[in-house]
């Protein structure tokens, strides 16, 4: 009996290639049934979505998690919305970034290619199910998705909606699959199916990043976890620097660009901490400070180290002083998973150092960290952000899910 998995594998890169010479036309009018598909669908991907909701509080998951687990009709309605932005894209196959002669007459181009099979896994995020298919789909990309068994019901429910559509449009349903098996042995397998996924993208916490990075054998591109600094510099706007640090961490503690860490310059300290305390009090957050912070607060605990190193995804926050721009950088360079760094500051001399000097895939100034994901650069959906230097870094759209190709023209040359 074939292996379930190489049948994946198999089906895709069959679908691959199919997907590799269709045009754009006929794959935005696919979309648009993916669209129409998960509407018409909607009260049946709620109903699977419930399902996983329950058994999420029956297994005690922490609130965080069912936040991210959560489908509701205004979030499936955004995901379509995503969708219809990926359509709106330029598509990036066939383009040919650049041309030229070399001294035999040869005309040389690059253009761009589907990456081929690519595999997705990932934990309790449905929405990573539709953003990771359409975001292939649309870059001629074959995918197979491996989410959590948290969300097998609500994938479950997605994948076959968009595999009803893809029909609908003439594509093969194959370009999107769903691997059903969601136990631990079947997720190592799959981190190792060379010869059918070209790359391998995890999306979700450390752990997870941590074991596919260790375990693939085939091509992995690293979307880290978040843990996002925010450095309130001396010269500071501080009724900015209480807000976007609101925004940082209360917004949706629960994803990977949220605040973890607010690093405040000593000078500072009386004026801002008291005003950021009373603010988050509304939020309940629970501040872990260290020692000299604490003394501007009521109700801060001390930190330990390991919480300057902690993705919390909770309504946690720690809080760190430093005596100088320098010790903020170095902090951060010791804790940070180069993701998201955020500087608050009105001297410019201050903010440009501060974006020369962090090592992060997004460093912002006066702005809130929540903003790093695809839909807010423009991407439409994201299939990942990237902490990783090669091929890809930051939210990974469209042409991040490309390669290239030399293509040659010439009129009889031979090498001498």
């Amino acid at each position: 009996m074939t292996n379930p998995l190489i049948q994946l594998g198999e089906k895709a890169k069959k679908a691959a290639r199919f997907l590799a010479i269709a045009e754009t036309t006929a794959k935005n009018k696919a979309l648009e049934e993916i669209i129409s598909g998960l509407k018409a669908d909607e009260e049946l991907i709620l109903t699977a979505n419930k399902k996983d909701i329950k058994q999420a509080r029956e297994n005690n998951l922490p609130e965080s998690m069912i936040d991210r687990l959560l489908l509701t009709s205004e979030r499936l309605t955004d995901m379509c919305q995503d969708i219809q932005t990926i359509i709106n894209l330029d598509d990036p196959i066939g383009l040919v970034d650049k041309m030229w002669k070399n001294e035999a007459g040869l005309t040389i181009g690059k253009q761009r290619v589907p990456l081929g099979v690519i595999g997705m896994i990932y934990e309790a995020r449905p929405n990573v199910t539709t953003d990771a298919a359409t975001l292939c789909f649309k870059s001629g990309n074959a995918v197979i998705l491996r989410g959590g068994k948290e969300a097998f019901h609500s994938n479950l429910a997605l994948v076959t909606s968009m595999q009803k559509s893809l029909t609908t449009a003439n594509f093969p349903k194959e370009a999107i699959q769903l691997v059903e098996d969601t136990s631990r042995e079947t997720a190592r397998a799959f981190m190792q199916l060379n010869g059918y996924l070209d790359v391998l993208i995890p999306r979700g916490g450390a752990n997870l990043i941590k074991t596919v990075v260790e375990t693939a054998s085939v091509p992995v591109i690293e979307t880290g976890s978040g843990n996002c600094h925010i450095y309130v510099d001396k010269d500071a706007d501080l009724e900015m620097a209480v807000n976007i640090t609101i925004n940082g961490k209360c917004q949706r503690p629960s994803v990977c660009n949220s605040t973890e860490t607010v690093i405040v310059h000593e000078d500072i300290l009386p004026s801002f901490l008291p005003i950021m305390e009373q603010a988050l009090k509304e939020y309940h957050v629970e501040l872990r400070a260290d020692e000299q912070a604490l003394n501007y607060l009521e109700d801060g605990v001390l930190a330990t180290k390991d919480d300057f190193g902690t993705e919390f995804n909770d309504f946690i926050l720690a809080i760190k002083t430093v005596q100088s721009f320098d010790e903020a950088v170095s902090h951060i360079d010791t804790f940070t998973t180069h993701h998201s760094e955020v500087i608050i500051t009105n001297n410019y001399s201050t903010s440009q150092r501060f974006l020369q000097e962090v090592d992060a895939a997004v460093v912002y100034v006066n702005a809130s960290s929540r903003f790093t994901d695809g839909s807010m650069f423009g991407f439409g959906g994201e299939i990942g952000i990237s902490t990783q230097k090669l091929h890809a870094r930051g939210p990974m759209g469209l042409n991040e899910l490309t390669s290239s190709k030399y293509i040659i023209y010439g009129n009889g040359q031979t090498r001498n």
